[in-house]
């Protein structure tokens, strides 16, 4: 048919997506995304806009893909906020500890090399990380701690899991990374007890 697309857009975006993986922003020439999508120059614009366009749908798919796991992950502990911290990491683990995608994490590559970036991009990942932050600060907040206690291990869970893609991109073996998780989930246990605890003991009687 005239003028339709011969090609399927979601598996261009996949294969431009594992070369941003892979590569970086700065590394992933329109020749290199060209050639994993099977896309000219032209269609590549023509289609997705440009590089930044394209790294910024691809930042969503990956947000896509991996934010429905962290959501069931989550939904599965609605009130046990530690459980659902060691699940919300465990999603991390599956993905570092699978053969079939890159190492790391787009976000957290994405991040790390911000000053390639243009604003947009730039932009576009704080979002994805500002959206990280939210599931974890609402998972934790059913805890009854204080406010702040919430919003700080909120902000170190989502450190957490950027330093994993790191470490993992760097070669650590599983065990460490998951000696990470168990020390970052024992960190948080014990920060919300002693955050309970003192809520209680200041509760008037």
């Amino acid at each position: 048919m005239a003028g339709r697309k011969q090609f399927d857009v979601d598996v261009a975006l996949d294969r431009a997506m594992r070369v941003f993986w892979q590569q970086g922003y700065a590394g992933a020439s329109v020749d290199l995304l060209g050639s994993a999508t099977g896309l000219g120059r032209g269609s590549l614009y023509g289609t997705f806009g440009g590089k930044d366009a394209l790294f910024r749908q691809c930042l969503d798919r990956y947000a896509a893909i991996y934010g429905a796991r962290y959501e069931r992950a989550l939904a599965a502990h609605q009130d046990e906020p530690v459980r659902a911290m060691e699940a919300f990491l465990g999603v991390v683990l599956d993905r570092i500890a699978d053969p079939d995608v890159p190492d790391g994490c787009l976000v957290a590559q994405s991040t790390a090399q911000s000053a390639t970036l243009t604003e947009a991009g730039r932009a576009r990942v704080m979002t994805l990380l500002g959206q990280q932050r939210i599931r974890v600060r609402a998972a934790l907040a059913v805890s009854g701690a204080d406010a702040q206690v919430v919003e700080d291990l909120s902000v170190f869970v989502v450190g957490v899991v950027q330093s994993l893609a790191v470490l993992s991109r760097a070669g650590t073996p599983d065990a460490d990374l998951r000696a990470v998780v168990r020390l970052a989930c024992t960190t948080v246990a014990d920060t919300l007890a002693r955050a309970v605890k003192r809520s209680e003991g200041s509760a008037p009687r």
